[in-house]
């Protein structure tokens, strides 16, 4: 067994596909298919499940995964201890609902890279479930996705409430909802609605809040950074959690505003999840200890444990 062949099946698991993989390590896809094949041969288990979609990590290789990533942090170690300066850390991987990209993720970023000058930071945007996914498998090291308050934490994971806040009708200055102290379901029907796609916490709270009732008209977009383009170059309103419109750099201009929805106590929960392992790769520990802290700063933290 060569070390390289477990970097190779790490990286076709983080990415998905055999033909990215390859491109990313510079090799043809036939050598890659082959190396990955001899190592499944060796070990006597099938690590991926191939599918015309892409490659994904199998019940198996899910139990490997850790032991995988174990022998790849040792062997980082090893080389450090060597004076390899330029492998003092692997790249961190972190997925995340766009909700929480510029308000928290960006002065993270900011703070980290001060502490950490060589660590790279692979940021990933993606829905809850394939944030989960790539945790489980050992594909993303972090993961930040919004709850509604309640929902449950899987099972296997370490979970940190970041911040919790409510959501708002997010809409420009120049709308009528924004001459409203408060916005009401019945006022979204007036007005073209940006609504999140399947699969996001905000779609589920939307579907709740206007229980059935469709609106004027309704755009489907793929994540809160794009949700409020559409809303700053006129599209229509949508509503997200307020941690993520306050501070973003389109509300600081003036350029979007948002306003609280009337008769609604419903809490939306930033989490920050990790896989639960005995050792956790030393960067991948710091990068979460810097979003605890920043989330502090910005109100408070309540360390929630599944």
């Amino acid at each position: 067994m060569r070390t390289e062949q477990l970097e190779y099946i790490a990286t076709v698991t983080r990415l998905g596909s055999l033909r990215r993989a390859a491109d990313e390590l510079r090799l043809s896809q036939p050598a890659l298919s082959e190396t990955v094949r001899n190592l499944e041969r060796e070990l006597g288990v099938d690590l991926l499940e191939r599918k015309r979609t892409g490659a994904t990590m199998s019940a198996a290789g899910q139990e490997l995964m850790p032991h995988i990533v174990q022998v790849l942090e040792a062997v980082d170690r090893l080389r450090v201890a060597a004076g390899e300066q330029h492998r003092i850390s692997r790249m961190v991987r972190v997925g995340t609902v766009n909700a929480a990209t510029v308000p928290l993720l960006i002065p993270v970023l900011r703070d980290f890279r001060a502490t950490h000058p060589v660590t790279q930071v692979e940021v990933v945007g993606a829905q809850q479930t394939e944030i989960q996914r790539g945790l489980a498998e050992g594909g993303l090291d972090l993961g930040l996705v919004n709850h509604l308050d309640g929902d449950d934490v899987p099972a296997g994971f370490e979970a940190t409430e970041l911040l919790r806040g409510r959501p708002v009708v997010c809409v420009r200055p120049d709308s009528p909802l924004a001459r409203r102290a408060e916005v009401s379901a019945d006022d979204l029907l007036t007005v073209p609605l940006i609504a999140m796609r399947t699969g996001y916490v905000m779609h589920r709270y939307v579907h709740r809040l206007l229980a059935d009732r469709t609106p004027v008209f309704s755009y489907s977009t793929d994540g809160a950074e794009m949700g409020k383009l559409m809303v700053a170059e006129g599209l229509g309103a949508t509503v997200l959690p307020d941690f993520s419109v306050v501070g973003d750099p389109l509300e600081r201009g003036g350029t979007i505003v948002c306003r609280p929805l009337a008769g609604d106590a419903t809490e939306v929960v930033l989490m920050l999840q990790r896989r639960r392992a005995e050792s956790v790769p030393r960067a991948a520990g710091d990068l979460y200890e810097t979003f605890v802290r920043r989330a502090a700063d910005l109100g408070g933290t309540v360390p929630r444990q599944p």
